[in-house]
């Protein structure tokens, strides 16, 4: 009996190897947790000096956080809309046709529609104006956590992949390719990247930065899909994929020189959209921290995020690792 258990045990491991290296690497989230940290790193030192102090003394916090809205998408229902808008739900001419305000947007499509579709720009205005409130208060723990999230947003907007339904190529055959574009490519090619992007300047109006933003993306859309098909049908397949360790296990994923020719072809929009993602997150900041009355934040330079703030992030991190909500929408 012992002997069959162990021959039994020794298959199990066995199976479970073999499985393991045919599973593909996990979709990535937006921008990867690289991309994103790396966008409010980056976006502290675009500031102007009354403002780059405050944001220095917490540049770790601000960058570890900025992957916070990923990990929420599993656990709170509300949070995945907010991350990307679905513009070509609504037809071809869908930017004449859409209303930037929200309200006006409502009327004519209802929440319940706007939701289903994703709200990203509206969102990053919300979170202007709740960041603008922080600064008015100073209170440091909201300060920090809108900062740090309004980063992941306003980087969301700059994929093209956030703006539309095809948004894993899974319409067009090409399952894979949300993760390929902005995780892949940043984390392999992103430490050449040129991150000096000028200083932030005030924005009249976020929200409609934020649309000029999911417009740019949309306008990239084509490229990014039609650029790797092409490839794709060049390209022998044991030569598209690779395999990595990714800690005890052999992950599949996008091999290096598929990657490298897709970067190639791409022509640095890749680098482009995350230079971009960097300046418009300092300018939110900037414009934020100026509607509040340009607050001296010297004098928060020296607090610390509080201990009910901690205990916050420290539930919602553990309801990431177990939570597990089906996320609707842009299924990473």
């Amino acid at each position: 009996m012992m002997k069959k258990l162990k021959r039994l045990s020794g298959l199990i491991l066995l199976l479970t190897a073999a499985w393991l290296l045919l599973v593909p690497a996990p979709e990535a989230e937006s921008w990867g947790f690289w991309g994103h940290r790396r966008i409010n790193r980056m976006a502290v030192f675009t500031l102007p000096p009354e403002m780059v102090g405050f944001y220095k003394k917490h540049i770790e916090y601000i960058t570890e956080h900025a992957v916070d809205p990923d990990k929420r998408r599993y656990a709170v229902p509300e949070e995945a809309p907010r991350h990307y808008i679905d513009i070509d739900h609504y037809g071809k001419f869908a930017f004449d046709s859409v209303p930037r305000f929200w309200k006006k947007a409502v009327a004519k499509y209802t929440e319940d529609t706007l939701q289903a579709y994703g709200i990203v720009p509206w969102w990053i205005d919300v979170m202007t104006y709740r960041l603008t409130e922080a600064f008015r208060e100073g209170n440091v723990d909201k300060i920090l956590q809108y900062s740090a999230e309004i980063g992941h947003y306003v980087g969301d907007a700059h994929v093209p992949l956030h703006t539309t339904e095809n948004y894993n190529g899974q319409l067009t055959n090409q399952h894979g390719i949300h993760g390929f574009w902005e995780s892949r490519i940043p984390e392999l090619y992103g430490e050449s990247y040129d991150y000096f992007v000028g200083r932030a300047r005030y924005l009249e109006s976020p929200l409609n930065s934020a649309w000029d933003w999911v417009y740019a993306s949309h306008q990239s859309l084509d490229s990014v899909l039609f650029l790797e098909a092409q490839l794709n049908a060049s390209t022998p397949p044991d030569r598209k994929y690779a395999y990595e360790s990714r800690g005890a296990t052999n992950m599949r994923v996008y091999s290096e020189e598929y990657s490298r020719a897709y970067s190639t072809v791409l022509n640095g929009m890749v680098e482009r959209r995350l230079r971009s993602s960097i300046y418009f997150t300092g300018c939110i900041w900037y414009t934020a921290w100026v509607n509040a009355g340009q607050p001296d934040l010297r004098k928060l330079e020296d607090k610390e995020v509080s201990d009910s703030m901690k205990r916050k992030q420290a539930e919602e991190e553990y309801l990431w690792k177990n939570g597990k909500l089906k996320v609707k929408g842009h299924e990473d």
